[in-house]
């Protein structure tokens, strides 16, 4: 696995791949060590992250190859399926993934996920209110919300 920088309007990212698959994300600040030059699948994510991050992108659309538990997993793919724009609580994901009671387990999942942003856990909010936790920070998940609460320019 080799990290890659990824500029981007919000600051430089880096992202991991295996072969054609992205793997990991890291946040602009949280520099991996040594970096390799980007390859076809970080050009497009760069691009599709740019857009995002622009105002002019909801969804992504690359490949993915998330390794974690059963149960893990099964949060990432829900944690895809949450509108862009719209946030749910961890009991409401927890609800989702048919484990009602749940909910600081999938708590963990969800900041265990290797990929943020492009498999979206900034939706996912505690039902009291706030912002919750976030690894790279509440600002950033604050950011990420109230970017989407503008709408989209346009879809690519």
């Amino acid at each position: 696995m080799g990290w890659t920088a990824i500029p981007t309007p919000w600051g430089e990212f880096y992202a991991a791949a295996e072969g054609e698959h992205l793997v990991a994300l890291r946040f602009p600040g949280f520099p991996p060590g040594e970096l390799l030059p980007p390859g076809p699948l970080q050009e497009r994510l760069g691009r599709e992250l740019g857009e995002y991050l622009s105002g002019t992108r909801a969804t992504f659309d690359l490949p993915l190859l998330l390794r974690g538990t059963a149960f893990q997993r099964a949060v990432w793919r829900e944690l895809t399926r949450i509108p862009y724009g719209t946030t749910v609580s961890y009991g409401g994901l927890a609800a989702r993934v048919g484990r009602p009671g749940a909910a600081r387990a999938v708590g963990q999942a969800v900041g265990a996920n290797p990929i943020p942003i492009v498999v979206p856990c900034h939706r996912v909010l505690p039902r009291g209110g706030g912002v919750g936790g976030f690894g790279p920070g509440p600002d950033w998940k604050r950011r990420l919300l109230e970017l989407e609460t503008l709408p989209v320019v346009r879809e690519r």
